[in-house]
């Protein structure tokens, strides 16, 4: 029998029962195929986050009462493929704490301390990371909803205080209730919960906000955050400007890459933290001829931002890779990007 090289050779052989996760630039499923071929050198990871692939993984092996959930941040090397010693390293511990004979668990033959040691991986271990709590609130919704378990209950006050049917404390609701709500959202919800968007506390729009932007939604809801966030601009209010544009990163609509263009073309706009939102949750609007070369001009121009991180971050996404480097290329000479780039050269 072949020697378990991968962390999917591990939950092959073992028979377990796994739901991968993205955890990096956002909580979205991730195939297995994906980390297969990630792990055997034959793609670059589709959501690298500061050079690493974070992964969630919920599994079950054997007899576990219940699912186990570990956070792996994988290291990756610069052209976004997996960098292997760590992973190697955590793969020979987890044999060595199961038993090399990996064919038998996932049967009877795991025992409950075996199953206490699975969760103990994870302490002291460098491929382990904590991801933040609206992260987790959210693999908890796409697991559950995933897995057909039952929502947190704090998800009911948190559908009573969106339908407004029940006066109800914005600041009692939950943000894993938040969660719930928003992976089990319908057209029809969105619809409705768009109506109230301009009427809610900025708090709650904000853990909204937050959640949504792991997410894709009506054309409706999207409308209404590109309103609030024109709103927030006019006022000044810059931390929710950038939790709307955050919240439409994902919601794969015209409308909020025609807003992102919009904030990209007036210069005072977009600052740092509006520049970070569309970098960081918004990149797949940043796949476009135009609006990819005004994002890196507002970069270069800005020298409040790290231009050489956010090139290096943005061009580790493999779809953005090629157009990021063709448009540093094209940009003209003396130019806020040719001047920035002239920096990031060693000095002699």
């Amino acid at each position: 029998m072949q020697p378990i090289q991968s962390l999917d050779d591990f939950f092959t052989r073992s028979g377990a029962d796994v739901s991968l996760f993205h955890m990096g630039r956002r909580v979205t499923p991730c195939p297995r195929e994906t980390l297969r071929a990630f792990e055997s050198g034959d793609q670059a990871w589709p959501e690298p986050w500061q050079h690493q692939a974070r992964l969630g993984i919920v599994f079950r092996l054997g007899d576990m009462p219940e699912p186990a959930i570990w956070f792996l941040a994988l290291p990756l090397d610069e052209q976004g493929m997996l960098s292997p010693a760590q992973r190697d390293g955590f793969i020979n511990r987890l044999l060595e704490t199961l038993g090399r004979n990996v064919a038998t668990v996932g049967t009877k033959a795991l025992e409950r301390k075996q199953t206490a040691d699975v969760d103990h991986l994870m302490k002291d271990n460098p491929l382990a990371f904590t991801p933040d709590i609206t992260f987790q609130a959210m693999l908890n919704a796409r697991a559950t909803f995933a897995l057909g378990l039952p929502a947190s209950q704090h998800l009911e006050p948190v559908e009573a205080y969106f339908s407004n049917q029940q006066a109800i404390d914005w600041q009692a609701l939950g943000l894993q209730g938040v969660a719930d709500y928003v992976v089990r959202m319908e057209t029809t919800e969105a619809d409705a919960l768009a109506l109230r968007l301009t009427t809610l506390p900025t708090g709650v729009v904000h853990s909204l906000c937050y959640c949504l932007e792991h997410q894709t939604f009506s054309e409706a809801l999207v409308s209404a955050l590109v309103s609030r966030g024109e709103i927030a601009a006019q006022e000044g209010d810059i931390e929710t400007l950038s939790a709307c544009i955050r919240a439409v990163g994902s919601a794969n609509e015209t409308h909020a890459g025609e807003w992102y263009s919009s904030l990209l073309e007036d210069k005072a706009a977009s600052g740092p933290d509006v520049l970070a939102a569309i970098a960081g949750r918004g990149w797949q609007y940043l796949e476009d001829g135009q609006r990819l070369p005004l994002f890196l001009q507002r970069l270069a121009e800005d020298k409040r931002t790290d231009f050489a991180a956010v090139v290096r971050d943005i061009a580790l996404i493999p779809r953005l890779r090629l157009p990021v480097m063709m448009a540093l290329r094209d940009a003209s000479p003396g130019s806020a990007i040719q001047q920035r780039l002239a920096n990031m050269l060693p000095r002699t």
